[in-house]
This record gives C-alpha cells, sequence and structure tokens, in this order.
C-alpha cells in the first residue's frame, strides 16, 4: 500500500481504505471494493461534470454529455487505471493470471473504488485535485471530439431552425440477408439528400454525410 501511495502522490489516514479499494468481489464475497466503487463513480461523475461546464460554457448540454460520457466510461477509467499501475495490487481469486491492461473491468472498477477512498479519506476538495490531475490528459483530449454525420446534422438543424431534420425511407432492395436502403434527408425547406446503406441506420449516416458536404456545414 505505501507503494501505492507513492504512485498516487497521496498520504492516506486510513490505510485500510486503500486496501478495500483493490478488493475484487471474486477474492471476497463481503469485504470488497462495490460499495466504494459505487461512490467513486458518483464522484467522478460531479468533479469531471463540474469541470466540462467551467471549461465549455458555451457549449450544449447535448456536447457536454458526449464529452461525459467519454471521459468517465470504463474504458478512460481502465486507461487511467492502469497508468497509474493498479494491475500490480488488485486482489483477485486467480492470483496466478496477472491483470494486463485488457482486464478493462477490473481496472476501471478499482480505479473507481480508489476514488471512493479518497473520498472517504480526504473529502470532496482534495478528491477533486487527485481525480483533475490523474484525468488531466484525458480532459485536455475532450476539446476533440468527432460526431457522427447523423448528429452533426441534427445539431445543426436544431440549432438553426428549431428542427429535426426529416428521414425518408426512398426504398429497400436485395434479399434479407444484405438488403441495400436507400434513404433521403433534408433540413427546413431544403432539397433532399440521398443516402444508401445495408441498414436504416447506415443509409441515414450516408444521408447526412452527403448533406453536410453538399451544403459545406461544419
Amino acid at each position: 500500500m505505501k507503494s501505492l501511495e507513492k504512485k498516487l502522490k497521496i498520504k492516506m489516514n486510513d490505510i485500510s481504505l486503500l486496501k478495500n479499494s483493490l478488493i475484487h468481489k471474486s477474492a471476497d464475497q463481503k469485504n470488497n471494493n462495490e460499495k466504494l466503487e459505487f461512490l467513486g463513480d458518483r464522484v467522478l461523475g460531479l468533479v469531471i461534470a463540474k469541470k466540462l461546464v467551467d471549461l465549455y460554457p458555451k457549449k450544449t448540454e447535448c456536447d457536454l454529455d458526449k464529452r461525459f460520457a467519454k471521459l468517465v466510461n470504463k474504458e478512460t477509467c481502465s486507461k487511467v487505471g492502469w497508468s497509474i499501475g493498479l494491475g500490480e495490487h488488485i486482489i483477485k481469486s486467480d492470483l496466478k493470471k496477472k491483470i494486463t491492461s485488457s482486464d478493462k473491468k477490473f481496472l476501471s472498477d478499482a480505479c473507481e473504488a480508489i476514488i471512493g477512498a479518497v473520498y472517504t479519506d480526504k473529502g470532496f476538495n482534495y478528491t477533486k485535485d487527485f481525480i483533475l490531475r490523474l484525468w488531466k490528459n484525458e480532459i485536455d483530449k475532450s476539446h476533440v471530439t468527432i460526431l457522427d454525420p447523423k448528429t452533426q446534422l441534427q445539431e445543426y438543424s436544431l440549432k438553426k431552425f428549431k428542427r429535426l431534420p426529416v428521414y425518408t425511407l426512398v426504398n429497400a432492395k436485395g434479399p434479407k440477408h444484405n438488403p441495400t436502403f436507400k434513404i433521403s434527408v433534408s433540413l427546413y425547406k431544403s432539397k433532399k439528400f440521398i443516402g444508401t446503406g445495408n441498414s436504416k441506420k447506415n443509409a441515414q449516416q450516408s444521408a447526412a454525410l452527403t448533406l453536410l458536404k453538399e451544403e459545406k456545414i461544419t
């Protein structure tokens, strides 16, 4: 635990909280990190949400939600957990098998549990600084958000016309196992743009992309 404290650059008052945050339920059904994980998940969400509101005051709720989801999902939590060396410290039932970077659930759960432990031990302000330090690289990258064409078109249409784009199925051809859908999309008082795909969803994305390109919407 002392070596982990050093890695995390923290000094716990109650070291047992840190140890408990690393116990997976497969190792101990009663005394494990599930409650700390539950708590840590909520604290992480609050800290990241507030940081995004401060960073992007002019962005819409929809845009903030997308950035938020990427920052607090299992993928990012496991990446942060791996970067601070949690793989060496997680306690699980199969002690012979080492944790690797692909064990995302173990790493993500332990990472959130550590946040819960630090919050319990140190309070909110200390934990906020702790989270923002660990998540700095991910937060710095949050300004780059690649939206899919359909979402991008929807946000543009709502902002400019206060209406959603209109998608219409033109036709569907081919066998059931390999169909081709043709779908049109239009904005308020615009002409229709056509897209095709092997599913309605893909055809809608194709149509949205065509409209964005033709109308030079960025």
